[in-house]
This record gives structure tokens, C-alpha cells and sequence, in this order.
């Protein structure tokens, strides 16, 4: 698993496919991330890493156009998004899979999948991006007139990544996509991260597991108390005694 998804990031681009400068983020009097600087080169893998509280999740629904930015910026494919709602930065090609699925649990799996795909320019290729993910997800497929509230935890995570990929984004960001699932549902949905990498995919990482995260990863940001204070090559970071003591229990 592991292996092929690192292989698959070793051709990496330099010019940013996302770059965010000391981003702030409040919640009217309480601050969500202070400074946060990162840049997620196109093709690659990139880890933001931090404890619960820290800001991960803050950062992505930010990037994603969820919540308002206070100050600092965010640009995508060299263009400002930050400000721009939630629906345009889809149609950008920018995607998030959020933390706890956020899924209409009323509505069959099929018709999830079919509002990710709302933002598409040409709705006309929602039928194979439809059959994509199915590809890339058969159980989904075996399950499309099943309610989404009626799933597994891993058969829901699938299915909200499936409709991030409804959307065809260039960058995937993935919000602790291991949460609460057995480790062989894991397993597999890290052999669909590598597929969906060495089929051209930039994937932005924010992980509770901290050891997987920088085994996958090209590279790595580590957030504490809303900043960034660490960036640089994952492999780096893994052996950098302040992570290994901080989020890894060593030293």
C-alpha cells in the first residue's frame, strides 16, 4: 500500500498547484489558525499534520471556501480564491472529502454521487465520472440504491470521496480519511489514494495518523495552536526529533 503511494509521488513539480500565506482564520472573537503558510506542489502528496484543535480541518474548509478567511491568502493554480464561495473553488478543480462525511443519509449512494457533480462545466460527463468512481469504488457500485445513512463507516468514506471525485478536481484534500475505521479499511483506502495518485491526482492530507501520513507523503506541514511551524520534505520531518516527540510518543 504504502510503498506504491510514495513511489507514485517521486516525479514532483515545483510550481505550487496550491499556496496559502499566512492564512488567519477567526470564529468571531476566537481565532481557527493564526499564521498558516504551505505550498502543495502539483502531483504530490502533501501531509498537514497537528493535534486535534490544531487546525487541520480549519485550513481545508477554508481552502475549500466553507468558512471565511480573516486575512492572509490562498491561491490555486495561481489565481486568489480566497473569499470566492465554496461552489466556484469546486468548479476550479479543487475537491475536499470531508471529516465525517457530511452525506445526505436519506438519499440513495447514486444520488450523492450525482450532487458532487453539480459543478460541472459540462454535465454531460457526469455519466462516466459517475462510472469512474464506481470503477474505482465496485462496492459502491453494488450498493447504489442502498440509503447512505444505512452504511458502514468505510462504506461511507468511500462513498465521500467518490463525490469529491464527481467533481474531477485537480487537488483532492482529504480530512482524516482513517478516522474511526478498522485498519484493513485503512489499508484499502490508501490503495485507492496511490491509485488515484499515479493517475495524475495532487492530494492534500490531513491525518490523524501521523506515522501514515509521512509515510505516504512528499512532503509535510505541522500545525501547532493555528501556525505552521514546521514544512519540508516528509522523510525529513519523520526523523526530526521535535515530530517524533511531539505526535509520534518518542524521545
Amino acid at each position: 500500500m504504502t510503498d506504491e503511494l510514495r513511489k507514485a509521488g517521486t516525479s514532483v513539480m515545483t510550481a505550487p498547484l496550491l499556496r496559502i500565506e499566512h492564512l488567519e482564520v477567526r470564529y468571531g472573537d476566537l481565532i481557527g489558525v493564526s499564521d498558516v503558510s504551505l505550498d502543495v506542489p502539483e502531483g504530490s502528496v502533501v501531509a498537514l499534520l497537528g493535534s486535534n484543535g490544531g487546525g487541520k480541518t480549519t485550513v481545508l474548509n477554508a481552502i475549500a471556501g466553507l468558512i471565511p478567511v480573516h486575512s492572509g491568502g490562498i491561491e490555486f493554480r495561481g489565481q486568489p480564491i480566497g473569499g470566492r464561495s465554496a461552489f466556484s473553488i469546486v468548479r476550479e478543480g479543487l475537491a475536499l472529502s470531508p471529516e465525517g462525511w457530511r452525506l445526505f443519509v436519506q438519499q440513495s449512494v447514486e444520488n450523492n454521487l450525482k450532487l458532487g457533480a453539480t459543478p460541472l462545466h459540462d454535465k454531460k460527463r457526469a455519466a462516466t465520472l459517475l462510472e469512474r468512481v464506481y470503477d474505482i469504488f465496485p462496492k459502491l457500485s453494488e450498493r447504489r440504491n442502498q440509503r447512505a445513512g444505512t452504511m458502514s463507516g468505510g462504506e461511507r468514506q468511500m462513498l465521500a470521496v467518490g463525490r469529491a471525485l464527481m467533481s474531477d478536481p485537480k487537488l483532492l484534500m482529504l480530512d482524516e480519511p482513517s478516522l474511526g475505521l478498522a485498519p484493513a479499511v485503512v489499508e484499502t483506502m490508501y490503495d485507492t489514494f496511490g491509485r488515484l495518485h499515479r493517475e495524475g491526482l495532487t492530494i492534500l492530507l490531513a491525518e490523524q495518523s501521523v506515522e501514515l501520513a509521512l509515510e505516504v507523503s512528499d512532503f509535510a506541514t505541522v500545525l501547532q495552536v493555528g501556525k505552521s511551524v514546521l514544512s519540508g520534505k516528509a522523510s525529513d520531518l519523520a526523523n526530526n526529533p521535535q515530530v517524533q516527540k511531539a505526535y509520534l510518543g518518542m524521545g
